[in-house]
């Protein structure tokens, strides 16, 4: 065998106790799992686990990773983690199925969640369908990584940035696309229904599209209307619709959010529960953390938004719809906001395109407006336009008691919804798995550590339908965390957010290490994890 793993703790992923064993490896596999008084396994390597748990790589379902794993080869912010697998193209908004156009308005739109703006020559955009896409992945990277096919990506494709019904031509092309994108390898599809233009899109539209997903047994993933007033409604539509199209249902940071929905998990969870019991099939990811993130731009309401983001511009620089803008998020509450209105002392600057802004970073709009002697909405509305909506936000609106709530149910697993963009990032992009790990399993014993591992492990690879991974079986693929479950924990914080984590020695993607003593080497093992395939009927 190329390796064996001495004495380690096996937490298998499967949620039963863990054992001790050895574990060898061989070409990219698990060989052989040999327990206490079993034979000894003999390889031309051995590595000495004694005091540490070895368990299946872990599984971020929810990850912004799209250019930054080509951008950035040893990316350790997630290979530090032990994470062994992202899930990218989410929220509805990613860089294939494009044409030259639509990639211009994606990467305009989206910069603040991946940079890549035009101009930007750090990534060779050399791809336009998901299928080139996924080869380009496949050229070497840190991490494997799963697609899903993003619904606003193409819904502007097919129809650009209206705010209207798609025709019954244009709602074709997208089922069509849709359809090409999952046939060239997709997991499934996802949407951004608080972001346009995915949010121009009703719920006859996003159930044909969810009928093609359902067709190709993938999972539809949304990041659904509203975190905050009318969560529950926003999580009842997407459970009510994929009932109606037969599709698999994957909830995107499943959180109840700001002040209206404080102490609410349960009625969360009651509503997944009946779902469940009726036969209905439904995940979720959350981050382990109260905090949200995402773009400044995203706050505004709906239809300030229409036409994308040169038609954003123009509006903030009129001074007429600037102050409606303004009305909409302040004392209406915008869609952009969940509908509840916006108080800027919960919205920090964690990063900006333009590095003139950097004094921006790490106040809330509430402090950066003081500081100038304005009004809060005067100092947002020139950030906007200065930093050309490329500023990126945390959200200080969440609730710990929801997060762990949710976190204990069933169908539960783990995403880091990591935006690695910004001088200030949110640390959950560096530290949701040793969180988990550190935190809530060992410090708060809010999910035992074997309970822990099967959530970050088996559960998002069943979801994925991955025959071979998220367990430690023999004939799986090698893809292995060791870690002290002694000491695992984050070591990012809001202050530092890009710290590494601490008590992850080794990481192995297809039994090669990508962290090996504490430390990344140069080994690119990550490729591109392509839906199973399947024709429809």
């Amino acid at each position: 065998m190329d390796l064996v793993i001495c004495g380690a703790r096996v937490i298998d992923g499967s949620g039963r106790p863990s054992y001790r064993a050895d574990v060898g490896l061989d070409g990219g596999r698990i060989a052989a799992i040999r327990r206490q008084g079993d034979p000894a396994l003999s390889a031309g390597r051995t590595l000495d686990a004694h005091g540490l748990a070895l368990s299946p790589g872990f599984i971020d379902m929810h990850a912004h990773s799209d250019l930054a794993l080509l951008r950035d080869p040893a990316h350790e912010a997630k290979a530090a983690q032990g994470v062994t697998l992202e899930v990218l193209g989410q929220d509805g908004l990613s860089y294939a199925p494009v044409d030259d156009r639509t990639l211009d308005a994606v990467r305009r739109s989206i910069t603040g969640w991946n940079g890549g703006a035009p101009g930007d020559t750090s990534v060779d955009f050399d791809w336009r369908t998901v299928g080139e896409y996924l080869d380009r992945l496949d050229r070497g990277i840190a991490v494997n990584a799963a697609y899903l096919v993003p619904q606003g990506t193409v819904r502007i494709y097919a129809m650009g940035w209206d705010d209207r019904p798609a025709t019954a031509e244009e709602l074709t092309r997208m089922k069509r696309l849709v359809a090409e994108g999952l046939e060239q390898g997709a997991v499934g599809m996802s949407s951004g229904l608080t972001y346009t233009p995915g949010m121009y899109a009703g719920d006859s539209e996003l159930t044909e599209l969810c009928r093609v997903v359902a067709d190709y047994d993938g999972y539809y993933c949304p990041h659904h209307r509203s975190y905050g007033a009318g969560a529950l409604q926003a999580y009842e539509e997407v459970v009510s619709l994929t009932r109606d199209a037969g599709c698999a249902l994957h909830l995107a940071h499943a959180t109840m959010n700001f002040g209206v929905n404080k102490g609410r998990a349960p009625d969360l969870l009651a509503l997944l529960d009946r779902a469940l019991d009726a036969g209905a099939d439904i995940s979720l990811d959350t981050y382990p953390y109260t905090p949200g993130c995402t773009t400044l731009v995203a706050m505004l309401p709906s239809w300030a938004s229409e036409g994308g983001p040169e038609a954003v511009l123009v509006r903030l620089q009129d001074d007429e719809t600037a102050e409606r803008i303004r009305h909409h998020m302040e004392e209406i509450g915008a869609d952009g906001c969940h509908g509840v209105p916006i108080e800027w002392d919960t919205i920090e600057i964690s990063g900006v395109s333009d590095p003139g802004l950097a004094s921006c970073v790490g106040k809330t709009i509430a402090q950066s407006a003081a500081r100038c002697g304005e009004a809060p909405w005067t100092t947002a509305r020139r950030l906007l336009i200065n930093d050309r909506l490329g500023s990126t936000i945390l959200q200080h609106v969440g609730h710990e008691e929801n997060v762990r709530q949710i976190m204990r149910h069933r169908v539960h697993t783990g995403g880091s919804d990591g935006i690695l963009q910004g001088y200030k990032p949110h640390p959950r992009a560096y530290g949701t798995f040793p969180h988990y790990l550190g935190r809530y399993a060992r410090e708060l014993g809010i999910l035992t550590l074997e309970e822990t591992v099967a959530h970050l492990t088996s559960r998002p690879a069943a979801r994925l339908r991955l025959p071979d991974r998220g367990l430690v079986r023999e004939g799986y693929r090698a893809d292995l965390v060791l870690f002290d479950p002694d000491t695992v924990a984050a070591g990012s914080t809001f202050e530092a957010p890009r710290t590494l984590p601490v008590g992850i020695p080794h990481v192995l993607i297809d039994g090669r290490f990508v962290i090996e003593d504490g430390s990344r080497t140069d080994v690119l093992a990550g490729r591109s994890v392509r839906r199973t395939e399947r024709t429809p009927a």
